[in-house]
């Protein structure tokens, strides 16, 4: 009703006030004498501007006004009511169309303008009251103590709550904008985009985690988080996440798991599984590792029964008394007993367990079950080495023996030594039996040796002497021995070995005639060719000779009545090589020259002889054969030295061999603990591969890799045996392109035990990718030997520096491969320095004086030079050149 009358007072209003005005236009229009149209468009002027004031019925009735005054005072004929003339009645109809359209589209859109301000009045109290409500959330969320996260769908951070962002150690600027992944682990952020994308994938759908983020000081927090997706207002999917601090819980759990892991690897690593017992109950724990050593499902409610089952039948009954014992007597208890395992395998078992009493007063027992199989299998293992080295003994004829310098008995004696002196199998014998046994020359040096090892403590001896057999047979003992000593510090006993070296003492007896006879054969053939010389021959178109020199004959070089001989006539080897002379034959058919025919025949004296001839054809003038002239050279002296030296050459082969295996008895040590490492490398990784496949679910990569293992310690141990039985073997030379420090580590290999026991730093300086050298292996291997050996030996008195030995390589400016071992020992005196190379010198009093002398012979026969280098300070430094590989082929 208020509205009405508020309207109708506004329709007085615009009518009254547009009334006065169209009056107004009236007489303006009529005074100035306006067209009818000018004042038509002065009417609709006003019209239009009063209907900017509100109704729509006011304008109406000013437009009829308007068009009655139009009518009566412009509209012709004048001052009438009638309008006769079509233009005009146009523009009245026209004029009172636009002002009704007019003032009916102002009215719409003043309207719409008030509804549109309604509206904005409206909205702006929406949104003052949104902004407050906004407000008290916004202070809820950012002091709400959790961690709140909005994130978009590339992970984005597009808010994060101050409480969360000061929990991480930023400000929520430094997080807002930048990836959610940045403040979790590296290798959890694949875990993160799988959360979020698995949030995405099920808008609406609550979802939980934990998680450990990654503060600004790098330190970590453990979180549970609440995430859920949902779509923002332009339809975008985000994901809103919450997230509950569980550090401390974290620690805890993560605490207690590592200790329970930490148990469980202790007792696996131990093999040792734990148990408990009640004895009132019959309730009885067994750890997870217990149930893999009896190889029980871990479900399987644990019981004495159980164990009884697996146990062995021989074992079975102990293992019930010591049950029924606890059962009737508790008390602590410890036993050993075998395991027959489904698969057919045994286990040894070592069980302890102590009585305890639990807070209701029953007997618990509590106790340890350890797997000592490996143990077991190392024992029998020991006993089958010891087997091996009693073999390895016999076939080096090598003893060894533990002597005690004060009752002058042997304390322990191998079966070696027990056959070298011709002793039975452990024969009680007494001192003064084993002085018989010896040799009465060598017998002040033995107890030489026994009164020094009393007060030498750091004593190291190395001496030969003779054994007298009851057959009357003679043996050479080399033996070497340290000195042991006790707790009180005082020397206890003497170990060493014993080595049969009667063989080399007969080979050295017989290089020695071979020496001479090779001497003395040289001097004859030198004598020869000093009186020898080439004689001249001539012979006819048939080959029968026509000429020869007449010195030949005269010396008794070749024997008489050979004028008018066929040259196969004389040779005595037609026979024995047919082939030779054939092609011969067939080349003088032919009419070539020939060069270097070597055959044999008899000189006057019946004695054979070696001739080498050449010859060349010779024609007439008319080019008929006339036949050959040629010269002949007594070459006997040069196939009788080269005969002799083969045969020397063989001795030294047979000393070299010799010397080989003396060497090896030396090293029996270092050879067994070689061969001992990876056999007891190899029991270990066998029972490791055992425990695999034994467990519920065998782990094939795991036991896989530990045959793997035993195959590669079987070729470390094969390799072992292969250099010894290389070094040991008498065989050919065989010359092959070596790395000369390939060499080298097979021979550190063999001597690192030698140079441990007797305290020798080994310093090697091999100079990298060296060209290959031309020579045979196992030769090769015995000179450096024998070099370390020398070198640690002569090192053996040095107590005021560093035992050091080094061994270098390299290549000389002549492009020839050099080796030097040095040694910082007690050095060569000069005036030993010219000889220290010749057979048979020797500043040791047990040596033989040809170790040096067969390096010598093996390095000049692979055409290099073995030589005493000039060494600053104390010790000495041998060192040989080798020619290359290239040089040698060439």
């Amino acid at each position: 009703m208020y509205d009405h009358i508020n309207n109708f007072k506004r329709s007085a209003t615009q009518f009254t006030f547009g009334s006065i005005t169209l009056a107004i236009v009236t007489l303006a229009s009529l005074h100035l004498q306006t067209h009818f149209a000018a004042t038509a468009f002065g009417y609709l002027l006003v019209i239009l501007l009063f209907s900017l004031i509100g109704s729509f019925v006011a304008s109406s009735a000013l437009s009829v006004l308007a068009i009655a005054a139009l009518a009566y005072y412009f509209a012709p004929p004048a001052f009438s009511l009638r309008i006769d003339d079509p233009q005009v009645l146009l523009v009245v109809v026209a004029f009172f169309t636009v002002s009704i359209v007019g003032t009916h589209l102002i009215g719409k859109v003043r309207q719409e303008r008030e509804a549109a301000r309604e509206t904005a009045a409206e909205l702006r109290r929406s949104a003052a009251d949104l902004k407050d409500r906004e407000k008290r959330w916004r202070a809820i969320f950012e002091h709400n103590p959790s961690m709140y996260v909005m994130v978009d769908e590339a992970g984005t951070v597009l808010n994060v709550n101050t409480f969360g962002a000061t929990q991480l150690g930023y400000a929520c600027s430094e997080l807002i904008g930048q990836s959610i992944l940045g403040v979790f682990l590296e290798e959890d952020r694949a875990f993160a985009r799988k959360c979020i994308r698995t949030c995405l994938e099920e808008i609406g759908q609550s979802q939980t985690w934990e998680a450990q983020k990654v503060k600004k000081d790098g330190s970590i927090l453990w979180v549970r988080e609440n995430a859920k997706a949902m779509l923002w207002a332009d339809e975008r999917p985000v994901v809103l996440i919450a997230c509950e601090d569980i550090t401390e819980r974290k620690r805890t759990e993560l605490a207690l798991q590592r200790s329970e892991a930490h148990l469980a690897q202790a007792q696996e690593l131990s093999n040792t599984g734990s148990f408990s017992w009640n004895v009132a109950t019959g309730e009885a724990f067994w750890s997870k590792e217990l149930y893999r050593i009896l190889q029980l499902d871990p479900q399987t409610v644990p019981a004495p029964e159980l164990i009884v089952a697996r146990t062995h039948p021989d074992d079975r009954a102990s293992v019930k008394e010591t049950i029924d014992q606890a059962m009737r007597d508790p008390k602590n208890f410890e036993h050993e007993y075998r395991l027959v395992l489904p698969d057919g395998s045994v286990k040894h078992i070592h069980a302890r367990a102590r009585t305890t009493r639990t807070a209701t007063g029953d007997i618990d027992f509590v106790g340890a079950a350890t797997d000592i199989t490996a143990a077991r299998q190392a024992e029998q293992q020991l006993r089958r080495s010891e087997a091996y080295l009693a073999e390895a003994q016999r076939l080096s004829h090598t003893g060894s023996w533990s002597w005690d310098v004060y009752r002058l008995d042997f304390i322990y004696r191998s079966a070696e030594v027990d056959r070298l002196f011709g002793f039975k199998p452990q024969e009680a014998v007494s001192i003064e039996t084993i002085r018989s046994r010896i040799h009465p020359d060598d017998l002040p040096r033995l107890q030489e040796v026994q009164r020094l090892a009393r007060d030498d403590k750091d004593g190291r001896f190395e001496y030969d002497f003779r054994i007298l057999l009851p057959d009357g047979s003679m043996r050479h003992i080399h033996s070497v021995a340290h000195v042991v000593v006790g707790s009180d510090g005082n020397v206890s006993e003497l170990i060493g070995t014993h080595m049969d070296v009667t063989e080399q003492y007969a080979a050295r007896d017989r290089l020695e005639s071979t020496l001479a006879a090779l001497l003395e054969s040289e001097q004859r053939f030198r004598d020869y060719a000093e009186t020898a010389s080439d004689w001249l021959w001539e012979t006819g178109p048939d080959h029968q000779v026509t000429h020869l020199s007449e010195h030949t004959s005269a010396a008794g070089i070749l024997a008489t009545g050979l004028m008018g001989m066929l040259r196969w006539d004389i040779a005595c080897d037609v026979e024995e090589e047919p082939e030779k002379w054939r092609q011969h034959r067939a080349t003088l058919e032919a009419h070539l020259p020939f060069r270097d025919l070597v055959y044999r025949t008899i000189n006057r004296m019946g004695t054979p002889i070696y001739v080498r001839t050449s010859g060349k054809p010779f024609f007439g003038v008319d080019g008929n054969f006339l036949g050959y002239r040629g010269v002949s050279t007594d070459i006997t002296a040069i196939i009788r030295a080269d005969q002799a030296e083969q045969q020397l050459r063989k001795a030294q082969a047979e000393l070299a061999h010799v010397t080989r295996v003396t060497t090896l008895g030396e090293l029996t040590t270092t050879i067994a603990h070689e061969i001992n490492q990876p056999l007891a490398a190899i029991i270990s990784n066998a029972d490791a591969c055992l425990g695999w496949m034994n467990r519920e679910t065998p782990d094939l990569s795991a036991a896989r890799s530990s045959v793997e293992w035993i195959i590669e310690d079987a070729i470390r141990a094969s390799e072992v045996i292969r250099r010894v039985r290389a070094l040991a073997k008498k065989g050919e030379i065989e010359m092959l392109p070596l790395d000369i420090n390939d060499v080298v580590k097979d021979v550190i290999a063999l001597v690192t035990r030698e140079l441990i026991s007797h305290q020798v730093a080994l310093k090697t300086d091999l100079t990298a990718a060296l060209p290959a050298i031309y020579g045979d292996r196992i030769q090769l291997q015995q000179v450096i030997i024998n070099l370390v050996m020398n070198g640690i030996e002569a090192m053996d008195a040095v107590t005021d520096r560093t035992r050091e030995l080094v061994i270098q390589s390299s290549r000389d400016d002549m492009g020839h491969v050099w080796l030097a071992v040095t040694d910082s020992g007690v050095g060569i005196a000069e005036n030993d320095a010219d000889r220290v190379l010749d057979p048979f010198f020797t500043t040791k009093s047990n040596g033989l004086g040809m170790g040096l002398s067969i390096c010598r012979s093996i390095v000049e026969a692979h055409g290099g030079r073995l030589s005493i280098a000039r060494k600053r300070g104390p010790g000495a430094s041998f060192r040989f050149d080798l020619p290359l590989h290239q040089e040698v082929v060439s």
